[in-house]
């Protein structure tokens, strides 16, 4: 069993505070939270936190000032730091501090929350508490992932929703996740003890949908056997998931209106409302407006359905995500009892190039295959070619490696064609001044100009990444990286 604890979240955003709070508790962590050094601080005088979550940018101070003699007066605490500067400083200062864990913002909710499973485990196990392995096993994943600028603007609205039962109308195209939105919602909101279901009524025929929501009564139609309660009383207290709701028949959305004006359902055939309380979320992947325009949906149904939009990005609109998502559902895959499966660089590089048309979906169903039908461990560019449609990679493609290969070849020849008569050039040297600032750079915009993640990188400790920098003359802070 994964090691749970106490922990305190600090920050003064209220959005981040709510939805990794929920996060925590969701997993069986007891968690407060406060917005300032100063709220921190009269917490921790009669509350002892497992692990402490902070920002380092807070209204009253320096969220990492402090920090060292806290883990000074409590060696046995953790703390998880985060920072949206992401600077070099911020870093450093960190692992000065003692911090367990630095996190640039914005973060990923699994990454954080697998941070304090890492950090309990620790901390149990160096107290004797857990047998061997035991803490470093990490709690079921929250059902989405990515930490991509527009991901996290769908966690702010997500955290914003969760302690009211505003309608919501999810949007974005087939296989971007909308079930996933929907079911976060749900087990982090007030409801989650209570039933989530979906319909999709794309996949019901149209006669039978409002039997499918309303329920119907015994002799209803042909079939009706015995009164059966629709999708609203099977969701009763909870939250009911109306997806593709933009293929809705117009007598079916007349309907549905009544039911969210009145709060009660009357059965197909029968005559006697049933007051029901759920949550309505609802999705779709097509314009509602032009179907207003087009008298293909009532327009006072999408005012109601509307009242908190959340959009979600095709995946090719986030492509840093794609990395992360892919080897979330190789482990995933691992975890089930697959074989274990890595990807190797020219694998991760044509993942980055494809325009992945079915979204999400379409990746985790060729991860799956990946981990089913390869008999190597290591998924390289060839394994990935032959998974993907013959349109899908551009017919010039070559991998980065081979590009790199034929540059060095023909770098070589030239330098050796010119100066084959000059036994004091040092070849090795002239090549690495030309190749090495340009892997700093890249490395370093990557990870946002932070030096320790960047050293990890490159397989290099921070002292010979720095003295590089200054030979290069290389600003790390200038090396950010710009969406």
């Amino acid at each position: 069993m994964a090691a749970t604890g106490t922990v305190l979240v600090v920050d003064d955003d209220p959005a981040i505070c709510v939805v990794v709070g929920e996060a925590l508790r969701r997993q069986g962590h007891k968690v407060k939270t406060a917005g300032s050094i100063r709220e921190r601080a009269a917490l921790m005088d009669s509350f002892t936190p497992d692990v402490l979550i902070t920002d380092v940018m807070l209204p009253d101070g320096d969220g990492l000032e402090g920090v060292a003699d806290i883990i000074a007066d409590r060696p046995a605490l953790s703390v998880i730091i985060l920072s949206a500067q992401n600077t070099l400083n911020t870093a450093i200062r960190a692992t000065e501090k003692g911090a367990f864990e630095y996190l640039p913002k914005p973060f990923d909710l699994n990454e954080l929350t697998r941070a304090v499973s890492d950090a309990l485990g620790t901390r149990q196990a160096e107290n004797g508490e857990v047998e061997e392995g035991e803490g470093a096993l990490p709690h079921d994943g929250l059902p989405l992932v990515g930490r991509s600028p527009a991901m996290q603007e769908v966690y702010r609205t997500i955290a914003r929703v969760l302690s009211n039962d505003l309608s919501i109308l999810v949007l974005g195209e087939s296989g971007t996740g909308k079930e996933l939105v929907a079911e976060a919602i749900h087990s982090l909101g007030q409801r989650r003890t209570k039933p989530f279901v979906a319909i999709n009524m794309a996949a019901i025929p149209r006669e039978l949908i409002e039997a499918e929501l309303f329920g119907y009564e015994k002799g209803a139609f042909t079939g009706a056997h015995a009164r059966t309660a629709g999708k609203f009383e099977q969701a009763q207290g909870g939250t009911l998931f109306l997806d593709e709701i933009g293929d809705m028949p117009m007598e079916a959305q007349t309907r549905l209106l009544r039911v969210l004006q009145s709060g009660e359902v009357t059965t197909v055939g029968g005559s006697k409302p049933v007051r029901v309380n759920v949550r309505i979320i609802a999705a779709t992947n097509k314009h509602l407006p032009q179907l207003i325009e087009e008298n293909r949906f009532r327009q006072d149904l999408y005012y109601r359905l509307n009242v908190v939009p959340i959009s979600l990005p095709a995946l090719r609109e986030r492509r840093e995500d794609v990395i992360l998502l892919a080897r979330h559902f190789l482990e995933r895959a691992a975890q089930e009892g697959l074989p274990r499966k890595t990807l190797a660089d020219d694998a991760t590089q044509l993942l980055m190039v494809y325009h992945w048309p079915g979204n999400v979906r379409e990746l985790q169903n060729m991860m799956q295959r990946l981990a089913v039908l390869s008999r190597e461990n290591v998924i390289t560019g060839e394994i990935l070619r032959n998974m993907l449609p013959l349109e899908a990679v551009p017919a010039d493609y070559a991998a980065p490696a081979d590009h790199l290969a034929h540059a060095v070849r023909d770098w070589a020849r030239r330098q050796l064609g010119v100066g084959i008569g000059q036994p004091n050039r040092n070849l090795h040297d002239d090549l690495l001044a030309v190749i090495e600032p340009i892997l700093l750079q890249e490395v370093l915009a990557t990870v946002d100009g932070n030096q320790i993640r960047a050293a990890g990188l490159l397989g290099i400790n921070r002292n010979t990444l720095r003295k590089k920098l200054t030979d290069y003359g290389l600003d790390p802070l200038q090396l950010r990286l710009i969406d």
